[in-house]
């Protein structure tokens, strides 16, 4: 397992940061998962989904007003949960793989618990 998966068991408590290092992370895990004609798409959607959690994050982050900014959060939302879902199809086509995406896919999780309490918190 990279290091770099394996770190996210020491938990980051500043979400840009962290989700960045996410997405950081599905990229070297993606470079590890073998190349051919299942899992190419499953890659390039993990690596859609995996790296616009922080990008949509950082905009949230940067924006005017709460309604645009709770519209970021729903987008990082929903980036996660589609993240876990890639994850599990990608441990289903690659079973020695299976460990690594069960770390990233709890992370996705994580994201998501955190993402629907700022939404639910957001008025």
């Amino acid at each position: 397992m990279p290091n770099q998966v394996q770190n996210l068991k020491s938990k980051i408590y500043d979400l840009e940061e962290r989700t960045g290092k996410f997405g950081e992370n599905i990229i070297d895990f993606c470079k590890i998962i073998p190349k051919n004609i299942i899992n190419n798409p499953l890659i390039n959607q993990l690596v859609g989904s995996g790296t616009s959690i922080g990008a949509n994050y950082m905009e949230a982050d940067a924006c005017n007003s709460k309604k645009d900014f709770k519209h970021k959060i729903v987008i990082s939302k929903k980036e996660a949960k589609e993240s876990m879902h890639w994850l599990r199809m990608i441990a289903r086509a690659n079973p020695e793989l299976a460990e690594q995406s069960r770390v990233l896919w709890k992370e996705s999780h994580e994201f998501v618990l955190i993402f629907s309490s700022i939404v639910n918190n957001t008025k």
